[in-house]
């Protein structure tokens, strides 16, 4: 006698909609309230779980993943207080433009009420970074609710969307498949903005800035920007948090807006024009004492072409033809670097990263204070993406570079730029990367302390005694990276000189597992 099939619960709808709307990845830190859903996970084939053992590291890789993909992938976070752990690195993926499906577990309907100890607020927890929030109060809605998340991640310009599922959802029969929902195209571009901005570009090209963020700072947005500048005797740059950008030879050596104040608004004060490109106006990212919070000129004229979640490409090309831009080629970045000696300096390391670095890499930048000037001497190296720290929650670059390993299917290497008091906060992301093997050098940037709080004591006017630079040092006791890196089974190595960096970085190039690098500065 054949068996009846198994009814199907809210947990075994809510993976199959996940992997029949698009979603091949999740990245898990899972508890009690979940363990149906882990269970279904379990039994229906299509989803590669990634298990991150801290809630921020499993909120990073999902960012990292989809900066390289274009996709969303899910996390499972565990309950409010899950959810929490992995606010920080949500906001730098929302401020990224990512995508990301969180599925977070909650006591059961008839539970809640009782007040247990992990009850939490979750869906306002969740409103602080997501730009759609649903609660499953049955199984039969958890499905239907699945597809809308997808969807909602899978806009023009990304999103957070965030499905609170209480346990009694999962667990209950009557799941009902829900079957993909078509992603929205993005907003019509203005005719009117447009001419606006070829006009100004027509009669005052040099004093006037392309700005380029999201998409529009990939290659093919690029090369629009500069055939635009080119033409007219503009000037394009990359917006400050822009979370992905295409660099190295055969693309724009653009410079990035810096995020030193002073030295952001000298880079800005001559453009009385900006159009921008998947940006928005930038702004000084704290205040300081007798300095503006905008960037630009009182007087800039703002004309945004594309907004961040309309299409560039379309806006870039409306905007050349409008001009008659002809096809040009890119400035020479010059020769590749060698290889500097000798102690670090954030000039040395650009220029070794750039003599060093393999076709086809990806940066992951939270080198924080140490690298701001990286960008001018890295123009020249080999063709890579960058990827920025978006959203200013320390704590985002290793997790970031596993996801990036991740998105692109453990083909690419990953060189992470990481300063070792904001390493601290993901520390765990390296046992991912070791569980997972994954291509990734990391290169910490020891110098046992919160070198960038010590500049902003100055920035800020205030003078630090005794008390606030003990608050400030990471060296007592002295973080010791080649230990903690071996205990979490990555090998590591330390380096006190430049060129023995390289050779380190060399010879991981060779490996298509994870190695760390205690760079001493």
């Amino acid at each position: 006698m054949t068996p009846k099939p198994e009814p199907m619960n809210g947990a075994h709808s809510l993976v199959r909609t996940l992997i029949d709307s698009g979603i091949d990845t999740c990245f898990a830190n899972p508890g009690t309230s979940e363990m149906h859903f882990v269970a279904a996970l379990d039994r229906i084939p299509g989803i590669d779980c990634v298990l991150g053992l801290q809630e921020n590291v499993v909120t990073g890789m999902a960012d990292g993943y989809y900066r390289m993909t274009r996709r969303p992938a899910a996390t499972l976070l565990h309950c409010g207080p899950g959810l929490m752990n992995g606010l920080a690195n949500l906001h730098n993926a929302m401020r990224a433009g990512s995508g990301i499906v969180n599925i977070v577990g909650d006591h059961a309907t008839h539970h809640a009420p009782f007040d247990p100890p992990l009850a939490q607020d979750t869906d306002a927890l969740a409103r602080t970074v997501s730009s759609w929030v649903q609660t499953s109060q049955r199984s039969a809605d958890v499905g239907r609710d699945a597809a809308t998340a997808v969807q909602e991640a899978s806009r023009p310009g990304g999103g957070i969307a965030t499905l609170i599922l209480p346990s009694d959802a999962s667990w209950n029969p009557g799941g009902q498949v829900a079957s993909r929902l078509p992603v929205p195209g993005p907003p019509p571009l203005q005719a009117q903005v447009i001419d606006a901005a070829a006009r100004a570009l027509r009669d005052h090209g040099s004093e006037v800035l392309i700005l380029l963020g999201a998409e529009a700072a990939l290659e093919a947005g690029q090369a629009l920007a500069w055939r635009i500048a080119a033409a007219t005797g503009a000037t394009a740059m990359v917006e400050f948090p822009c979370g992905r950008v295409a660099r190295g030879r055969g693309r724009v050596p653009l410079p990035r807006v810096p995020y030193n104040i002073d030295m952001a608004l000298a880079a800005l004060d001559r453009f009385r024009t900006v159009v921008l490109v998947n940006a928005v106006p930038p702004v000084g990212f704290f205040a300081y004492p007798g300095k503006p919070s905008v960037l630009h000129r009182d007087d800039a004229v703002f004309h945004a072409l594309a907004r961040p979640e309309q299409d560039a490409l379309a806006a870039l090309t409306a905007l050349a033809e409008a001009l008659g831009a002809p096809r040009t080629g890119f400035p020479d970045p010059g020769p590749r670097p060698d290889i500097v000696s000798g102690p670090a300096t954030p000039e040395g390391l650009a220029r070794t990263l750039a003599a060093v670095l393999p076709d086809n890499a990806i940066v992951v930048d939270e080198s924080v204070s140490f690298g701001r000037d990286f960008y001018a001497h890295t123009h020249a190296a080999a063709p890579h993406d960058w990827l920025h720290q978006s959203g200013g929650a320390i704590g985002i670059g290793m997790p970031l570079g596993a996801g990036a390993a991740l998105g692109c299917g453990r083909d690419r290497r990953v060189v992470t730029l990481q300063a070792d008091g904001s390493g601290m906060y993901t520390l765990q992301a390296l046992w991912t990367q070791a569980r997972e093997r994954l291509p990734v050098t990391t290169v910490i940037l020891a110098n046992r302390r919160y070198d960038i709080l010590i500049g902003e004591y100055a920035n800020v006017g205030a003078t630090p005694g005794p008390t606030a630079m003990e608050m400030l040092d990471l060296g007592n006791p002295s973080l010791d990276w080649v230990t903690l890196a071996r205990g979490m089974g990555v090998e590591a190595a330390q380096a006190a000189t430049l060129e023995r960096c390289a050779d380190l970085m060399a010879q991981s190039f060779r490996s298509d597992t994870p190695f760390l690098i205690e760079l001493l500065i």
